[in-house]
């Protein structure tokens, strides 16, 4: 098997019917579903394959529902081959990744994402927020622009959400601040475009969510992963579950810094990255993040078609 990682994506990969042909075609599909309805008291399986949109978009229920899908698309994976190598998530996805590399056990990854889901919806409907992207800067310049709108009043807070690609970094924290940012990068030939989020997800807004995530966090068993997993917030690695159970109950409000964590897979020299879930959001942004000529080649498991090609090439 070629040097693999395989990556799941998080909130912005929904859409409905998501996950349907697997469940149709597989008994174990059906009982990760199950599993997932009767751990978060939803209909899983009916808002991914029936919607509507607007209410599998709520974070409430997108978090376990997306969720669902990346680790019933992974069992199917699973099925197929032995995996080995490396694994990431997205934000949300990481907790998959998580899984994938049996640091968690499904039942409590469920649980937890439930969980997040619920507390991050309590605190964006307390806190008002807001997330832009930012394309067309690096990220020295858009954190030099962060930096002079936090310090510019005492009121409200910014800071950086997601570094996706070389120039697309995500701002959150609250609306006028992130408007006032977005304004200073237009003006200076950038591009700000507002994400349709309902909360200003990986800022100091969501600090109250962290605090009560990490008490949900307490009772998990986490183990010695059996793949090498990248985190979030620090793009490395790391083998202790101690050390990754605490890198996690910062999360909610650390940026995601996939740009780093994909240039790092590159420099372990990965020959084949699977995006495992719904989209293609994770194959974009690695299109724009992987080297020219590099010889890495992008798959993306969403099929039972895509499946079989993963399956025959890797």
């Amino acid at each position: 098997m070629k040097k693999t990682a395989f990556l799941f994506p998080g909130q912005g990969s929904q859409s409905v019917g998501m996950g349907r042909e697997f469940y149709q075609e597989y008994d174990f599909v059906r009982e990760i579903f199950d599993m997932a309805n009767e751990i978060t008291g939803l209909n899983i399986s009916d808002l991914c394959f029936n919607g509507p949109l607007e209410e599998l978009t709520k974070t409430i229920n997108l978090q376990p529902s997306i969720t669902a899908v990346n680790l019933a698309y992974l069992s199917v994976v699973k099925k197929e081959l032995e995996i080995s190598g490396f694994t990431a998530g997205h934000s949300l996805g990481e907790y998959s990744a998580l899984c994938a590399a049996d640091i968690i056990s499904m039942e409590d990854t469920l649980r937890l994402v439930h969980k997040r889901g619920v507390l991050m919806h309590r605190d964006a409907t307390a806190n008002k927020g807001a997330m832009q992207a930012i394309i067309g800067f690096n990220i020295d310049r858009v954190m030099q622009i962060v930096e002079n709108v936090q310090n510019s009043s005492a009121d409200g807070t910014i800071s950086i959400a997601n570094h996706n690609t070389e120039n697309q970094i995500v701002i959150t924290g609250s609306p006028e601040k992130v408007e006032k940012a977005a304004s200073f990068a237009t003006a200076e030939n950038a591009k700000a475009v507002p994400l349709k989020v309902s909360g200003a997800w990986h800022s100091a807004l969501m600090e109250r969510a962290g605090d009560d995530f990490k008490e949900a966090l307490g009772p998990v068993t986490f183990k010695s992963p059996e793949l090498q997993v990248i985190l979030n917030s620090t793009a490395a690695f790391s083998n202790d579950p101690d050390d990754i159970k605490s890198i996690m109950e910062s999360q909610l409000c650390s940026p995601v810094k996939w740009y780093d964590s994909m240039r790092r897979l590159v420099e372990e020299g990965v020959e084949a990255f699977v995006e495992i879930g719904q989209g293609r959001v994770l194959s974009g942004m690695l299109k724009k993040i992987l080297p020219k000529g590099y010889p890495g080649k992008i798959y993306g498991v969403n099929s039972l078609k895509s499946l079989e090609k993963f399956i025959n090439e890797v």
